[in-house]
């Protein structure tokens, strides 16, 4: 059976039922923001994180599959914390556009796995079946402007900076990593790289969420959004659609939130990320 006619209702071929190309979401924002958690909870809500991977509508890839494969010298760097990943030239950016341009065609594409532990890409690869809808997050997923004109839609995850560096502390030292290089990593790479690369991006997005997860205002009105691409309204997708340039407006979400809008049983909040960012 392919992907597409997996992803096919019971009552139809894939002939008749050719796959949509998917809604294509670009999630950025600094290091440790919630962007991840925001993605993961987007899924929790629309029931897709139970859901088998191949017949899954929602799916969430991450900008960090796609670090480049390090040099000897780059690799003993980095064991050291003094290889700068939040940059630009961190990322196959080459690799990352093609695999984006194939996920937005309806193909089937295989995915890079990066091990954080030892700062390489294994031998290994992800499987990305066909979806309705493709959740991409990173640090700088609007940084270049060949990925960034991909996406239908782009949130930003603006979260206070000590609230992402105490997270960020908090996650590395229960990877067993000493405190002192920590620090001196986000003084030296981290805060410096996200005030010149990925802060600057924030005017490309068409939502601002402040608070990341904690915002359930806007993780709602977003679900609301993508049922409504699932249920086939998808006349909204085109750029260009709202207004004669293709750009809403850009305003922040509401910064109250009601958690009386979460579906019954779901968790208010979930694990931060495993992954650097």
């Amino acid at each position: 059976v392919s992907p597409s006619q997996a992803m096919a209702s019971a009552g139809g071929t894939e002939a008749e039922r050719p796959h949509p190309k998917p809604f294509l979401i670009g999630v950025s924002g600094g290091t440790a923001s919630g962007k991840s958690t925001v993605c993961e909870k987007i899924m929790e809500l629309l029931g897709q994180n139970e859901v088998e991977r191949r017949q899954r509508k929602v799916l969430i890839l991450s900008q960090d599959s796609f670090y480049k494969v390090l040099t000897a010298e780059q690799q003993a760097k980095a064991l050291k914390g003094q290889y700068n990943f939040d940059h630009p030239d961190a990322f196959d950016n080459d690799l990352m556009h093609t695999t984006l341009k194939n996920i937005v065609e309806g193909k089937t594409v295989e995915v890079p796995t990066y091990d954080f532990v030892t700062h390489s890409r294994l031998a290994e690869t992800t499987v990305v079946y066909p979806a309705d809808v493709v959740l991409f997050e990173g640090i700088l997923v609007f940084y270049n402007q060949d990925i960034r004109d991909m996406f239908h839609l782009r949130l930003f995850v603006d979260t206070d900076s000590d609230v992402r560096l105490s997270r960020r502390v908090l996650r590395d030292m229960k990877r067993g990593r000493d405190l002192e290089q920590i620090l001196t990593q986000y003084t030296t790479f981290v805060k410096p790289a996200f005030e010149e690369f990925c802060l600057p991006t924030k005017k490309y997005a068409d939502v601002i969420i402040p608070r990341g997860v904690d915002n359930m205002v806007a993780i709602n009105l977003i679900v609301q959004h993508i049922q409504d691409i699932l249920n086939g309204d998808i006349c909204k997708w085109q750029r260009g659609a709202v207004n004669g340039h293709g750009r809403p407006g850009k305003r922040p979400f509401p910064e109250q939130s009601d958690s009386s809008l979460l579906a019954p049983g779901k968790r208010s909040h979930l694990e931060a990320s495993s992954r650097p960012h």
